[in-house]
C-alpha cells in the first residue's frame, strides 16, 4: 500500500511554477491494479517517480508498506559499458534477490538474442525497454510502477506483458500510468483521472473514461 498525504511537486519555468501535483492526498489500495489516466503534460511521470520515491515531492508525506519497484519503462537507470546481463546481476544484488534465477529469467523474457551479452549503449531504445520490463519482472515487488511500458514489442510481445501482470494479480498491485484508456482497461479495475494537479479516482474505468474524455 503506498499512502500518499498532501503530495504537491513544482517546476520553475520561464512563465513561473508549474504546479504538477497540488496537494494530492490518496492511498492506493493493496493488491489493486490502478491506471491513472492523464493528457501528455499533467505529470503522470512525475506521479510515479515520487511514488517510487526516485524524485521527492517539495512538500507532503508519502509512506510505502512492501516492496515497490522502479517506474517500468524507465531505463535511465542501466549502465550503457555494461551488457544485459551484467547490469540484471547489479540489480539483482542490490534488491537481495537470486542473481542466476534473475539473469536467466530476463533473459527468457527479453527476448534480445545475443544483444544481452552486449553493452546497452548499443541497445535500440525498444530494446533497453524490453530489457527493463523484463528485468521488474524478474524481482518480486509488493506494487509495480508501470509507465507506458506495455506498449513495448509486438503483440505477441504485449500478450507476455500481460500475462506477466495477470500472474501477480492477488499477490502484487499494478499501478499503471497512460494516456490511452485502452492500455488502462486492458490492466486495471480501477481508475483516477490526473488534471490541473488534482487526482480523481473512479471504482470504475468507464466513470474515470467519461470523466477523462469530458475535461
Amino acid at each position: 500500500m503506498i499512502d500518499l498525504d498532501r503530495i504537491s511537486k513544482a517546476y520553475p519555468t520561464r512563465t513561473g511554477s508549474n504546479l504538477v501535483l497540488d496537494a494530492i492526498s490518496f492511498s492506493f489500495p493493496p493488491r489493486t491494479n490502478v491506471g491513472i489516466l492523464g493528457k501528455n503534460g499533467s505529470g503522470k511521470s512525475t506521479l510515479l517517480r515520487v511514488l517510487a520515491g526516485t524524485e521527492a515531492p517539495d512538500s507532503g508525506t508519502i509512506r510505502r508498506k512492501g516492496t515497490v519497484s522502479w517506474p517500468i519503462g524507465f531505463s535511465g537507470g542501466f549502465s550503457g559499458s555494461l551488457n544485459g546481463e551484467e547490469n540484471c546481476r547489479f540489480v539483482a544484488r542490490i534488491y537481495g534477490a537470486d542473481v542466476d534465477d534473475v539473469v536467466g529469467f530476463t533473459m527468457e523474457f527479453a527476448e534480445l538474442g545475443e544483444y544481452f551479452y552486449m553493452p546497452v549503449k548499443t541497445y535500440s531504445s525498444g530494446m533497453r525497454a524490453r530489457l527493463a520490463f523484463a528485468l521488474s519482472m524478474a524481482i518480486e515487488f509488493d506494487a509495480y510502477l508501470v509507465d507506458e511500458v506495455t506498449a513495448v514489442g509486438d503483440f505477441n510481445f504485449q500478450a507476455k506483458c500481460r500475462k506477466a501482470f495477470e500472474e501477480r494479480s492477488g499477490r502484487s498491485s499494478v499501478i499503471i500510468v497512460s494516456h490511452h484508456i485502452g492500455t488502462v482497461k486492458s490492466y486495471c479495475e480501477h481508475c483516477a483521472v490526473l488534471q490541473k494537479g488534482r487526482l480523481y479516482y473512479f471504482n470504475s474505468v468507464d466513470e474515470a473514461e467519461r470523466f477523462y474524455e469530458a475535461a
